[in-house]
């Protein structure tokens, strides 16, 4: 058993960890609240704007001359790996970018052993960890954590838009961690470009008559950048939202697992103190015994 000056040494050190991730975990609890209602508020929205842009999609007779919607053989593909800044958050990015790796191994096989394969990192975190497996970003922005907004967001994103519509790729996939709730964040990918043809169930919700003013085409041209920028714009909010609330599920575990090991280690420094008491003793009475035989 170790003597009491190290116990009493490692019981101040689990204190002050769990002083530090009981700070962490309500810092997080402060930003998470900012962030889901950030989320929450712009999630309807995107989702109207998916479901209009569909039906007015599927009206469309030459949809796919739209330069967003050209499907063409993925010989170079684009995948966006959205993780975070930080650490400290458990499994969050590690998940996700493991998910990217699998995703780029298996369906995009071809193209990543053919050097046609390409990342962007938005997190620092999800680089670290594409850098591990030898995996080479074709750029980092990092810096849109930094400043969260749309307008900053769009310009970002109009650069993979031209890079597409340019023919640089073919197409463009997101990898993020969607927000559930603030224990629960689920990975997912989505196929950003091209824009995915309105499923069977859509087109037959469209079959109603509208009148479209100046013009049907003209507005679908309009809608579907504006589509793919909120939409980019929702994945970076959700993993934004996702990360806050990993880390407090993260901070308020270790803040219980300290207050565990608290209470074990002063158990078992009680346990300690009363032997080295019982040993004091024992040796009084038999220095006593000794003396009076």
């Amino acid at each position: 058993m170790a003597n009491l000056k190290e116990i009493r040494i490692r019981i101040t050190s689990v204190k002050t960890t769990r002083q530090v991730t009981s700070a962490m975990k309500m810092v997080s609890a402060a930003k998470l609240k900012k962030a889901q209602d950030a989320i929450l508020q712009i999630r309807p929205y995107a989702e109207k704007l998916s479901e209009l842009l569909s039906s007015l999609g599927a009206a469309l007779d030459n949809n796919a001359d739209s330069v967003y919607t050209v499907q063409r053989d993925p010989e170079k593909v684009l995948i966006v790996l959205i993780s975070s800044n930080r650490g400290l958050c458990g499994g969050f990015n590690s998940y996700v970018s493991k998910m990217g790796i699998q995703l780029a191994k298996t369906k995009y096989k071809k193209q990543l052993a053919s050097g046609k394969l390409d990342f962007i990192a938005i997190g620092k975190q999800g680089g670290k960890i594409l850098r591990s497996y030898q995996i080479k970003e074709q750029a980092e922005k990092n810096y849109l954590f930094d400043n969260l907004n749309f307008d900053h967001v769009s310009v970002e994103v109009q650069e993979i838009m031209d890079a597409f519509v340019s023919g640089k790729y073919d197409r463009v996939e997101l990898v993020y961690n969607k927000f559930i709730n603030a224990a629960v964040q689920e990975q997912v990918t989505e196929q950003f470009l091209p824009v995915l043809p309105a499923a069977a169930d859509q087109k037959k919700r469209s079959n109603v008559d509208y009148l479209f003013e100046p013009s049907l085409e003209l507005i679908v041209e309009e809608l579907i950048p504006r589509s793919l920028k909120i939409q980019f714009y929702k994945a970076l909010l959700d993993s934004h939202a996702a990360e806050h609330g990993a880390r407090m599920t993260a901070m308020h575990k270790a803040t219980d697992n300290a207050t565990e090991l608290i209470n074990e280690l002063t158990l078992n420094f009680n346990k300690a103190r009363q032997a080295a008491i019982t040993n004091a003793i024992l040796e009084v009475t038999n220095g006593a015994e000794a003396l009076n035989g």
